[in-house]
Order: structure tokens, then sequence, then C-alpha cells
């Protein structure tokens, strides 16, 4: 395994644990992290803070057993690939969601410059 892919999945292992600052660890200063267009949360935001408040601060505050399980991690160097599944409850409707989702890191010697989400977007908005 390559130091990239042992972050990777440190961040991965983070979230399972609730650890949402060690989901964020791995970003540089000015990493870009994108959730893509039509998801909730869609946008491009820079820094570890900024992920904090405008993404995992609000999964954490509007779903119930939000989870994005990783499921399949491909090492392409400084590329790394995880396939997974989201899982989670909306709490303003009570309607459950099961999304398929992939996530391309972008690393260099373990620090990610560069994270993009891609997510069945319409799965996602039918518990909204």
């Amino acid at each position: 395994m390559s130091k990239n892919l042992d972050v990777v999945r440190a961040s991965y292992a983070a979230s399972g644990s609730g650890d949402v600052t060690g989901i964020v660890a791995p970003l540089a200063p000015d990493a870009q992290w994108t959730e893509m267009a039509g998801f909730p949360y869609a946008g491009t935001y820079t820094g570890p803070q900024e992920v904090l408040d405008r993404v995992f601060a609000r999964l954490g505050s509007e779903w119930d057993g939000y989870r994005a399980d990783p499921e399949e991690f491909v090492d392409g160097g400084d590329v790394i690939v995880v396939v997974g599944t989201y899982s989670g409850t909306y709490r303003a409707t009570g309607r459950r969601m099961r999304a398929r989702f992939t996530h391309v890191w972008h690393l260099e010697d373990g620090i990610a410059r560069r994270f993009e989400q891609f997510t069945d977007t319409a799965l996602v908005r039918e518990a909204l």
C-alpha cells in the first residue's frame, strides 16, 4: 500500500468512528473539496475548516445515521479512487436514503490537494 492510500483509508476510518476532524485531517490548508452539482451541499470548498463547516456540520445536524461506507479503494499513486455507499435518514422528512458514490482524491506525499464526489444525487434528494 502507498502512503497516499493509507492516508485516505484513515480518513474513512475516522468517518466510521464519528471523528469529523479526522476525516479532513489529510487536507492541505488550500485543498479544494467538491461536492457534486445536485447534491444538497453542492459546491467547492477550500481547506479543512470550510469543509467541516459547509459539509460535515450540515450532515451531522440534518441526518440521522449518515454514513459513507467505502467498499473499494483503487490506488493510482497520487490519485486514489474510492467506491462505496452513502446511507442515512433525513431528519426533516424521516426518509431513508442509500446511494452509491465514487470519491476521487488527488494527493501529494500524503497531503490531499483535491477531492471530488460523484453520486446519484436524485436518490439523495428523494430523502429531502
